[in-house]
């Protein structure tokens, strides 16, 4: 099977939760990624973090997280995030994490993987790519 090639990016939280879930699809994109370092918002290592159950499953995600790079939340990010809310929540239900992930994504002018597309359709300048 042909392995397929997908630009850097940040990687959303549901595809790392898929992973963690053993999806086969996720943890095969994962995989792809090990020429770079996989990036997320830190947002998302958050979100991460509270879908822990115990010290075990905390070490684990530890493991993982020095494998990634961390995007952090800079003024810009928080300053774009803002704007997007103002834009996009009363109109299509844009929540504060997925703003946040959106813009750190936009500030690092990266692509978004993601399974929730309809998340972040409606912001053009955001490039969104569903890898599975």
């Amino acid at each position: 099977m042909a392995t397929t090639t997908h630009a850097d990016g940040v990687i959303d939280s549901d595809i790392l939760i898929d992973a963690m879930n053993g999806i086969v699809d996720a943890i095969t994109f994962l995989e792809e990624q090990q020429g770079t370092k996989v990036q997320i918002s830190i947002v998302s290592a958050m979100e991460l973090i509270a879908g822990c159950r115990n010290k075990t499953e905390m070490r684990e995600l530890q493991k993982f997280f020095q494998r990634c790079t961390l995007l952090p939340i800079t003024a810009t990010v928080s300053q774009t995030a803002f704007q997007l809310m103002e834009l996009f929540y009363l109109s299509h239900g844009l929540i504060l994490p997925d703003a946040l992930i959106a813009a750190t994504s936009m500030e690092h002018n990266l692509k978004l993987y993601t399974r929730n597309t309809r998340h972040f359709r409606m912001i053009p300048e955001l490039k969104v790519n569903q890898p599975y």
